[in-house]
């Protein structure tokens, strides 16, 4: 039963083939065996009649017993018998025997005899194909040339021409089934392979390999199918990688906030001790929301239902506003914050989700440099576009992590956490902002030395 399902498609593709090509095959053999039997007999009636008169012209001009026996002699050694007759239809001469159905057929021919041409044409049942030719002397019809040609050369001839035709139809047929059998397993084979690869991948195995060398329709979409199945191969491991590590990120928050918990309710804390462990479950339950609105941002994101409203804006002027939210974060830590911005810089975008994106990259310049520090705004025009980079003097990020900062939950050392109560989402989200802008963001750095982070988005005129 597998096989038949399997071959369903196969079997169809090829019944319609075959149906075709059968169609169109017996059409085109009936034409041309038609075509060339008509005109075999065509042949042969037209030589009939013109053999018939040309004895009718010698006659015309010699009608004498000679004459009339001399042209009766000639048809003694063809195929053709002539029987010639006076203007009564009284035989004169004749080169065969006269058979019952030639002298029927003499009788019958009284319509044809003042115009001659065929008297009877009907070579698959009457024995003889006959015509007839007037003899005139000086306007009179003096007598008829009866020419005769046996019909069973004729059938002799079609049913060769028959059998020729069923042989070589016959061949034809078994050549167009091979071939039809071949090329549609040829065709179907690798969309059996395709549908096959399908199934596994709707059953959650995406290990799947087919052929990707066809130079066709066939190649292109098992390419895309290949590419499917990767994709959704990567997707599936991300998102294991991805609840792995939001399931450890809202455990060790929530450790947190169990354990100290407890630890508050011990009777014989002191006042100072009760304060210290009551702000850590504080601060442990700011971390929890702040991954919780991170994760609700980037569900959004995925659902698109992420939008940006834009709007003009003086970039220098948002840069401020940003400035002034965290100045005294930046003074609390002894960290200096100094912005530049070119003059009169306008940018499309939504002004409250392009502020989370400086707001996110400031956060983390301030939490991964050390005090007596400084940080630095830029922003420039760059051709078209413009340029706004933050830059630090921290720690910086090893060359081997750099490229993956910008993913979902990664952080180049997961013990930093705690310390900073980063959750590794805070550049991602900033990445699909920036990129819902139609921007782009990248980062530079140096360990020791410190992290640019550059944003390069469209601007607009003035």
């Amino acid at each position: 039963m597998q096989f038949k399902r399997k071959n369903r498609l196969a079997t169809k593709l090829g019944m319609l083939f075959l149906t075709s090509i059968v169609i169109l095959e017996s059409v085109l053999f009936v034409v041309l065996y038609f075509g060339f039997l008509n005109e075999r007999v065509r042949v042969e009636t037209d030589a009939l009649v013109a053999r018939g008169n040309s004895h009718r012209d010698v006659l015309e001009n010699h009608f004498d017993p000679s004459t009339r026996e001399h042209v009766a002699l000639m048809e003694s050694e063809a195929e053709t018998q002539v029987v010639i007759t006076d203007e009564q239809n009284h035989v004169l001469s004749h080169s065969n025997e006269i058979t019952t159905s030639i002298t029927h057929i003499i009788k019958s021919a009284e319509e044809m005899r003042s115009k001659g041409g065929i008297i009877e044409g009907d070579w698959g049942s009457a024995p003889f194909v006959s015509t007839v030719s007037p003899i005139r002397s000086k306007g009179e019809v003096v007598g008829y040339v009866y020419m005769f040609l046996d019909t069973g050369g004729i059938r002799d001839v079609r049913d060769n021409l028959t059998n020729q035709f069923l042989i070589v139809m016959g061949l034809a047929l078994f050549l167009t089934v091979v071939t039809i059998i071949y090329l549609s397993r040829i065709i179907t084979k690798p969309l059996i392979h395709m549908k096959e690869a399908t199934q596994k991948m709707s059953s959650g195995e995406h290990d799947v390999f087919l052929r990707e060398d066809r130079d066709d329709e066939l190649g292109e979409l098992a390419r895309a199918i290949q590419r499917l199945s990767n994709d959704l191969l990567r997707l599936k491991n991300e998102r294991s990688d991805f609840l792995a590590s939001i399931s450890h990120e809202l455990r060790t928050p929530l450790t947190y906030l169990s354990g100290y918990a407890e630890i508050v309710k011990r009777e014989n804390l002191t006042s100072e001790d009760r304060k210290r462990y009551l702000n850590i479950i504080k601060e442990e339950s700011q971390n929890l929301t702040n991954l919780v609105k991170d994760l609700f941002d980037m569900a959004k994101m995925d659902q698109k239902g992420f939008m940006v409203e834009k709007e003009k804006v003086k970039l220098c002027e948002l840069i401020g506003d940003v400035r002034g939210k965290v100045i005294p974060a930046f003074e609390n830590k002894g960290i200096s914050l100094y912005t530049y911005c070119d003059k009169d810089i306008m940018i499309s975008v939504d002004p409250e989700r392009f502020s989370q994106v400086l707001l996110n990259l400031l956060d983390n310049a301030l939490h991964y440099s050390e005090k007596g520090k400084s940080v630095r705004i830029e922003a420039i025009h760059h051709e078209e576009d413009v340029k706004v980079e933050v830059i630090d003097e921290g720690e910086g990020i090893p060359a081997e992590d750099l490229p993956y900062i910008f993913d979902r939950l990664y952080r180049v050392d997961k013990s930093r956490s705690r310390k900073y109560g980063g959750s590794g989402l805070g550049l991602a989200i900033a990445k699909e902002i920036v990129e819902k802008h139609h921007g782009g963001i990248s980062a530079k750095s140096e360990l020791g030395k410190g992290t640019t982070i550059q944003i390069v988005i469209p601007g607009v005129e003035n």
